[in-house]
């Protein structure tokens, strides 16, 4: 049995791939011809149905233990023991002051509250998200990570790579970012979004150009066999300058000569296949600019006020959130029926200063996510778009003085108006800092490193049946997705974990 496979990401990668390379160079026209090739039969998308997944991608290594903060005396005390005590009392310590908590305790929760008497509080500065959770609007995913096969500790310590393989690269940036958008490590060239996209393509029809749409430059996430990503800024379309300059070079018939140059039938194929792509970019780029300029898209009614300038003000994240609300609403110029985006904020990498850097980050955070999930309510969207939060990993539960250092299992949020919200999914595991070979210690691996009890591929295989996926295609896109589904060492691994 072959564990880990993943240049077996989709059964189509290999022979999509190397058409597209073979003619393309870098999968640039054939790929996007390629679209319409889509299998309609593989995916569930009825007429006249619209949904949209948002990844919020945490770059550097989201600090879990500041994020979902113990409240119950018991596990807070152990939580303000390991990392220090709490800040502005201890010198060093990095745990937030109980009493500060109390505004964003999550709960009560009465039928399903956590084992044990736990509590749960989002960071003081989520004020916002823990009012949605309230609200069953949020639902929390505890300890997720990158997974080839349930495994307990002993496993993880264990020699037998065979049965019990690990996720390549652990606790590497780069590495743990690919494999979290992608099952595989630095150098991949699919991601789920992506692989979700080629199965979204021919729903979308003569849209299928803004199926994957990146507002924050590149990213492997939205990278399928057929999907591309197609990227724009916060401000709105990337356009070609040379050509939709009112002149180039101060020259009208020198744009004109351009538009003629860049977009004229050749007889060379390479050049023929550059002018079309630059045909299709300026396409795009006019159909972008019409849909985000008509209508409630153009972001400045009723609709967008919970964008206030407060909230804009130095958080790139919410301008980016703000033009992905204003893409959906669009939807209908850019003729999509389901579309994955993917936007990001960056900063998360607190081997010091993490108090004051993690509180603003997690103000940038909370706040923008909320004002995205009121203009979706406020669009009458909110049950059509489902965004959630991803990192490299999280980080250790014990200090180094002035921080934390990388980790792996992490916890996570979900948002919108589908959400099976006011809501942990998975297993909390015990406050500790791993250290011992105590029941308190099984799920940590070192200074409080979680070894993760969820699977991105569970993770990821729960958004993807909410979005239109069928069953039998989720190996396809998640390649460790069947190892799970069952039960072990204790702890469910369901392939749908319920929270939308």
């Amino acid at each position: 049995m072959h564990l880990l496979q993943p240049q077996l990401h989709s059964r189509r990668a290999f022979l999509r791939r190397s058409a597209q390379l073979a003619f393309t160079g870098a999968a640039l026209p054939t790929a996007l011809n390629l679209a319409a090739m889509g299998e309609a039969a593989a995916f569930n998308a009825p007429s006249g149905s619209y949904k949209a997944l948002v990844c919020v991608f945490l770059y550097g290594g989201n600090d879990y233990g500041n994020t979902l903060v113990p409240y119950d005396n018991a596990s807070y005390n152990l939580y303000s023991t390991i990392r220090g005590g709490a800040a502005g009392q201890n010198a060093g310590g990095i745990a937030l002051g109980r009493a500060d908590l109390t505004p964003t305790l999550l709960g009560p929760l009465p039928a399903d509250a956590l084992p044990n008497g736990q509590q749960l509080a989002f960071h003081p500065s989520m004020t916002g998200l823990a009012s949605l959770f309230d609200q069953g609007k949020v639902a929390v995913q505890l300890n997720v990570g990158p997974l080839v096969v349930p495994m307990n500790k002993a496993q993880y310590q264990g020699s037998n790579r065979v049965l019990y393989p690990l996720p390549p690269k652990l606790f590497s940036h780069n590495d743990q970012q690919s494999i979290w958008q992608s099952s595989s490590p630095e150098g991949s060239t699919i991601g789920w979004g992506g692989n979700m996209g080629d199965l979204a393509l021919a729903s979308n029809g003569s849209g299928s150009l803004f199926t994957c749409i990146s507002i924050t430059g590149n990213a492997v996430f939205l990278a399928g066999d057929t999907a591309l990503s197609y990227q724009v800024g916060s401000g709105g379309a990337v356009k070609i300058n040379s050509v939709n300059d009112n002149s180039t070079y101060g020259s009208s018939f020198v744009k004109a000569a351009m538009l003629n140059l860049t977009q004229q039938t050749r007889s060379h194929v390479l050049e023929n296949e550059y002018n079309t792509v630059t045909r299709r970019a300026i396409t795009a780029q006019s159909t972008v600019t019409t849909g985000i300029t008509t209508g409630r898209a153009v972001g400045t009614g009723p609709e967008f006020a919970a964008f206030t300038p407060a909230v804009l003000s130095g958080n790139s994240l919410a301008a980016q959130l703000k033009m992905v609300a204003r893409l959906i609403e669009a939807r209908g110029t850019l003729n999509t029926r389901r579309q994955v985006y993917f936007v990001s904020l960056g900063g998360f990498d607190l081997h010091d200063n993490l108090i004051t850097d993690h509180a603003r980050n997690m103000k940038r955070v909370s706040e923008a996510m909320t004002a995205f999930y009121q203009t979706t309510a406020a669009l009458g969207v909110d049950q059509n778009v489902t965004a959630f939060t991803a990192s490299d990993f999280g980080r250790t539960l014990s200090s180094n003085g002035d921080g934390t250092d990388h980790g792996w299992g992490s916890h996570h949020m979900v948002v919108g108006g589908a959400v099976q919200g006011k809501k942990f999914y998975g297993y909390a595991p015990p406050v500790g800092a791993g250290n011992t070979a105590t029941p308190v210690d099984a799920w940590q691996v070192g200074q409080g490193r979680l070894l993760p009890t969820t699977s991105v591929d569970q993770y990821a295989a729960t958004l993807a049946t909410w979005f239109g996926v069928q069953p039998s295609e989720l190996a396809g896109i998640l390649p460790n997705i069947g190892h799970f589904g069952g039960s072990a060492n204790g702890i469910d691994y369901p392939v749908n974990l319920g929270f939308v």
